[in-house]
């Protein structure tokens, strides 16, 4: 029996890791953290019997905190945890669990993003740390076909958002209801946008390379609508292989759990006798100027991608908020960039810091920018 704690049950990857676990009778959920939806988390409870939950205090609006998830994350009976809260109060319980010798599925991309320094002296890739992100879970999948020696480049596919098509003019007029409805995936409101402005994939950039340890100027990104190619990897003799499967994120959340098996599952297959077309095309990168920050953020390394991240996270709320536009979102982002003086990363105080310094930073900077 594979005991399992789940981080933040109640979002969407939360939900179907659970729809995973009720098809592996060989899991056990031990341990299960929440926020703030207390009939759901009732529910989960109820259905799966934890020994362990958390939840956060409706009455106050307060989440799990740290240690919470930190104590959770270290249940000696744990041997999985499946990371899948937002937030920078993951990172401690992901260096935690790695820590305490737990294997870790990732779906959280501060921790990578901000903590990759202190992460990943820690990890080793499938054997104590699994992505979930679909297109990380694609690289990991693909690269096992070659030596990661081989490596000429890394491909990561964007679906391009819902934007894709829009003018310069016409996205200055992105109303914060039109970004929320992605064309391929269900996903929340902050990763929803991210994808609109191409930052969830500079932020997978980020995290690509630490993951597959490979130079940002070997992580390219290429658009794809469709979104069947999931991502993939060009070895030195310029053979690539790639990751299909319709979109979903059961199957990468499957396969962080058991790998290094594919299990039978009932998930939709590719069907290749239907017609059906695959496009690709360069991102516009003067249009979505989040996936540049990203790189440079990537390139600079230090506490940029924290600065980053947080600023992103200003800058998504105030839109959500009607408080500033679309295109003023990566201006938030690189005004507060440009006024940061990164350090080393050599604890989570720094990026604690950080992290605060880039919110009362980019909080300051949309006042600038505020509609009527």
């Amino acid at each position: 029996m594979t005991n399992v704690v789940l981080l933040g049950s109640t979002g969407s990857i939360g939900t179907q890791t659970l729809d995973i676990l009720r098809t592996l009778p060989e899991y056990r959920l031990v341990g299960l953290a929440g926020g703030l939806q207390h009939g759901l988390i009732a529910q989960q409870v109820a259905e799966f019997a934890p020994t362990h939950v958390v939840q956060g205090d409706a009455a106050n609006g307060k989440r799990p905190s740290a240690d919470q998830l930190v104590e959770l994350a270290t249940l000696p009976e744990a041997d999985i945890i499946v990371i899948a809260t937002n937030g920078h109060d993951a990172i401690h319980a992901t260096i935690a669990a790695l820590q305490a010798g737990k294997v870790v599925a990732l779906a959280n991309k501060e921790a990578i993003v901000c903590a990759g320094d202190l992460i990943m002296p820690l990890a080793e890739l499938g054997k104590n740390l699994r992505p979930i992100d679909s297109e990380h879970s694609a690289v990991w999948q693909s690269l096992q076909s070659g030596h990661t020696t081989d490596l000429n480049r890394i491909i990561l596919t964007a679906s391009g958002g819902p934007f894709r098509t829009w003018n310069r003019e016409q996205l200055a007029d992105v109303t914060p209801a039109q970004a929320l409805k992605h064309p391929n995936w269900e996903m929340g409101a902050k990763i929803t946008v991210d994808s609109a402005t191409l930052m969830n994939k500079g932020l997978e950039v980020i995290e690509a390379a630490w993951l597959f340890d490979t130079p940002v100027t070997q992580i390219d990104v290429v658009i794809h609508p469709e979104q069947y190619i999931h991502s993939m990897v060009e070895f030195a003799d310029h053979s690539t292989i790639a990751q299909l499967s319709p979109p979903s994120m059961l199957l990468p959340i499957q396969y962080a759990l058991t790998w290094p098996h594919h299990v039978a599952s009932s998930f939709q297959p590719m069907d290749f006798t239907a017609t059906f077309s695959m496009n690709f095309e360069p991102p516009r990168y003067e249009d979505f100027a989040c996936l540049e920050l990203a790189r440079s953020a990537a390139t600079q390394g230090g506490t940029y991608p924290t600065v980053l991240s947080a600023a992103d996270e200003i800058a998504v709320d105030a839109f959500r908020h009607e408080h500033i536009g679309f295109l003023d979102i990566p201006v938030v982002i690189q005004a507060t960039m440009d006024t940061h003086i990164s350090q080393p990363v050599t604890d989570l105080d720094v990026v604690i810091a950080a992290d605060i310094w880039a919110r009362q930073t980019a909080a300051e900077i949309v006042t600038r920018y505020q509609r009527p």
